[in-house]
């Protein structure tokens, strides 16, 4: 059995994968690294009924990785950069050998995936970004919850349409398409409101910069990944957006788990 690990800044995911199957995915939380990738590994034995013994080798990425040593709880531990693991685990997860994969977590990565793996890019806007302004916007800390929220908010009493500002369409661009996020917010605004209009804003934002990394790498498959990609209001941000570029975001089954994925995977490949 081997056993994929990401230690990201918010959560450690922990894959098992034997004979190239999925086994059992968990999820940690918890401030130190070296504590997270512990905790996970445990829960993970302990929830298959294996032992220690009954793992191969600990592939382990994230921002996290750096922190741990050659073993874990006498487990040997082989580290893969975070990008091969972002990479490979989204065109694994949408059965894909090439595209772009973006990897929706506290930020925002962009790799490319041709004939190598290469990291285009980023953004600091993603999950942290709502995380910290729901915080400090509507006393809000679980973005899940933030995510309900937004359910009953309305977008019309936020964000500024092409429709508002120009009396109808632009050329190819709808009338509801958005002119500026948060550009016409106003005293009558309700918290389900700003719920939506934030993670409206981070969505949209994080939907276009991959549709120009697409472009720029002449790639035509987008694959979101990570685990702001598992919020109700993202997908159905991400969705209305689609027209506009005529395009299909791939969300595939277990997307948000596919860092610690993509890092067993390597290892299964002999990297």
């Amino acid at each position: 059995m081997i056993v994929g690990i990401d230690i990201g800044g918010t959560t450690t995911d922990a894959v098992a994968i034997k004979d190239r199957k999925i086994l059992k995915i968990v999820t940690v939380t918890a401030d130190d690294p070296l504590a997270a990738a512990a905790g996970a590994l445990g829960k993970l034995v302990t929830s298959l009924n294996v032992t220690l013994e009954d793992v191969k080798v600990l592939a382990a990425t994230g921002g996290g990785a750096r922190f741990l040593g050659n073993e874990l709880l006498g487990v040997p531990v082989k580290k893969i950069d975070e990008i091969t693991a972002i990479g490979k685990g989204g065109i694994t997860l949408a059965n894909k050998k090439r595209g772009v994969v973006v990897s929706m977590g506290t930020g925002t990565a962009i790799v490319c995936v041709k004939d190598e793996i290469k990291h285009f890019g980023g953004s600091g806007i993603g999950g942290g970004t709502l995380q910290g302004l729901s915080r400090m916007l509507l006393s809000i800390n679980d973005i899940k919850n933030l995510d309900k929220l937004a359910e009953k908010g309305n977008l019309k009493k936020i964000d500024l349409t092409v429709g508002d500002i120009a009396g109808g369409k632009i050329g190819v661009i709808p009338s509801d398409a958005t002119a500026s996020n948060f550009g016409k917010i106003d005293d009558t605004v309700e918290k389900e409101d700003i719920a939506k209009g934030l993670i409206n804003m981070v969505s949209q934002t994080i939907c276009v910069i991959s549709i120009f990394a697409a472009r720029a790498c002449n790639l035509d498959d987008i694959i979101l990944t990570g685990k702001v990609i598992s919020l109700k209001e993202v997908q159905r941000s991400l969705r209305s957006i689609e027209p506009l570029f005529n395009k299909k975001f791939i969300i595939p089954e277990k997307g948000e788990y596919a860092t610690a994925i993509g890092a067993a995977v390597a290892i299964l490949n002999g990297e």
